[in-house]
């Protein structure tokens, strides 16, 4: 299983980063591409594992959302977001008589997932693109965001494994603890001296945001597993070998991205 994770990651990550370094479109595919397919897993992730009609229609708003923000303002983009979640999401081919209250419950809760996921994993992906084009210096934002991510797992998974201790949050993630958190945080602030000196931005900032965002990472992904254990489902899909599905491997990162995009736009900074 490590093996296959490994090369999982050896093949797909420099595809990744060099899509983000050369920017235009070789990363508007990427992000494209990964809109269709986060999309797809999670239509099947609360549908019981089928698609149909409605995860067409969430595709499609997910692709026609980012579509339109490459070629139209922001605001046209978060509109088709999130007006066609709300089509999407109000499709229902299911012909039986919702007279049980159980079936309702259930049909409620599924419709309410597919829109709050759609609208997540929209956003998340808007403000991709966003951050990635900030003059002058959104590459190499992004590239830090995903370095701190990145760092965030690694730190976590070795803390957890060699430390171990109390779970963090056992109802929802048994493997993951609190010395894993710390190990997270802690790696994403050692992201942020690295950075620091790389590309002369002020040390302190990038540390103390390193590890705000690794909670925040972190927080996704017990976000993720929360949504998967209330569907009983394992893995988003198998996309990846060794890995699961896409929803899996970004789940820190659609949790952080957002954020990064509000505190620039609301402090109005330029990178």
């Amino acid at each position: 299983m490590l093996l296959t994770r490994t090369l999982s990651a050896v093949v797909l990550a420099p595809l990744v980063l060099l899509a983000i370094w050369f920017g235009g479109w070789a990363f508007a595919a990427l992000v494209v591409l990964a809109a269709g397919l986060m999309g797809w897993e999670w239509a099947r992730l609360c549908n019981g594992g089928q698609f149909g009609w409605r995860g067409a229609a969430l595709v499609v708003t997910l692709v026609a959302a980012v579509v339109v923000f490459l070629l139209a303002p922001d605001v046209p983009a978060l509109a088709v977001l999130l007006g066609g979640a709300v089509v999407a999401t109000s499709l229902n081919r299911d012909s039986r008589p919702a007279s049980d209250p159980a079936l309702r419950s259930r049909r409620a809760a599924t419709q309410f997932f597919l829109l709050i996921g759609t609208a997540y994993i929209g956003f998340a992906c808007l403000a991709f693109l966003w951050l990635r084009n900030v003059p002058p210096g959104g590459r190499d934002l992004v590239f830090w965001i995903l370095a701190v991510v990145w760092a965030t797992d690694i730190g976590a998974y070795f803390a957890g494994r060699g430390i171990g201790g109390p779970r963090l949050a056992p109802r929802i993630s048994p493997n993951k603890t609190w010395a894993g958190l710390i190990g997270g945080a802690l790696a994403a602030g050692l992201v942020g001296v690295v950075a620091a000196g790389l590309i002369g931005r002020d040390t302190l900032l990038l540390v103390a945001g390193g590890i705000v965002l690794a909670v925040i990472a972190q927080g996704g992904d017990l976000l993720e597993s929360w949504c998967k254990r209330r569907f009983g489902v394992k893995d988003s899909s198998h996309i990846i070998p060794g890995h699961g599905g896409i929803l899996d491997r970004v789940d820190g990162l659609l949790a952080v991205l957002p954020v990064v995009f509000l505190y620039l736009w609301v402090m109005g900074e330029a990178v």
